[in-house]
């Protein structure tokens, strides 16, 4: 199976990235599975159900939030109608949606799990004993079969800590969140497929997809002001991964930047 996972899809020029180059993407790498992180997918913070449908429609099958999912109310309402979307896992019991799913594809099932990190984030449950009872309670048929894990955190070291700790039992861990790709795209000893951020699709000329004016502002002259899309062209940056879905073991990751 070959999988193509997204990183964090910031705004109107994240989401026309996927217009113009998603399908073209999917032929060249013979994709079977896209997923994206799509947390920021609504002018840079947050998610609609319109959007997911419209992220949905350029050919992304499964999607992942993180510690900005509700930053749109209206998701409160509508998160459990949105099909193949997951919320992070290890946030407040109150939290609506589902944190992992079990998507039956016709290569396999695949196990999607997601999670987010502690340090330097604001308060969540432990996601490592999180992501052990989501594999304790998933089926025996599952165990061997594809899972994907999109851990949201900020500090590289709580990633590479979760890649280590899930080699050999899942697929892929795709680091999210600080927008910035890393090169560091490799497969562990028991076969994980581990990058530390997967980066951002969204526009470059900004501070992580923001606008630079406002950014600075908040920087240089510690005073508040409200954040904006940076405007101008826009990069994709993905992860692609091929694995053998009958033992879930990752042959290969390979990263990807397209820039307009």
């Amino acid at each position: 199976m070959r999988i193509l996972f997204i990183g964090d899809i910031v705004g109107s020029g994240g989401r026309r990235m996927l217009r113009q180059d998603l399908a073209e993407l999917k032929r060249q790498h013979q994709i079977d599975m896209c997923l994206a992180n799509v947390e920021n997918a609504a002018a840079g913070m947050g998610l609609t159900a319109a959007l997911a449908q419209e992220i949905r429609e350029a050919g992304v099958d499964l999607m992942t939030l993180g510690n900005h999912s509700w930053a749109r109310q209206e998701l409160l309402d509508t998160i459990d109608r949105i099909p193949g979307l997951v919320r992070p896992i290890n946030g407040p019991s109150s939290w609506p949606g589902r944190g992992h799913l079990l998507y039956n594809h016709p290569l396999g099932q695949v196990l999607l799990i997601n999670l987010l990190g502690r340090v330097f984030m604001d308060p969540v449950d432990d996601p490592f004993a999180a992501v052990d009872r989501v594999l304790e309670e998933v089926p025996d048929s599952a165990q061997n079969r594809i899972v994907i894990v999109d851990f949201h955190a900020e500090a590289t070291s709580e990633k590479n800590a979760m890649a280590w700790y899930l080699d050999g039992r899942a697929t892929l861990v795709a680091g999210t969140h600080t927008h910035v790709q890393t090169a560091d795209e490799r497969i562990l000893d028991q076969g994980t497929a581990f990058i530390t951020d997967v980066g951002m699709t969204g526009p470059v000329n900004g501070v992580i997809g923001m606008d630079k004016a406002t950014s600075l502002r908040r920087f240089v002259d510690h005073l508040p002001t409200r954040y904006q899309m940076a405007q101008g062209p826009s990069a994709l940056c993905a992860v692609v991964v091929d694995a053998d879905e009958k033992t879930g073991r990752a042959r290969r990751i390979e990263r990807i930047r397209i820039e307009e």
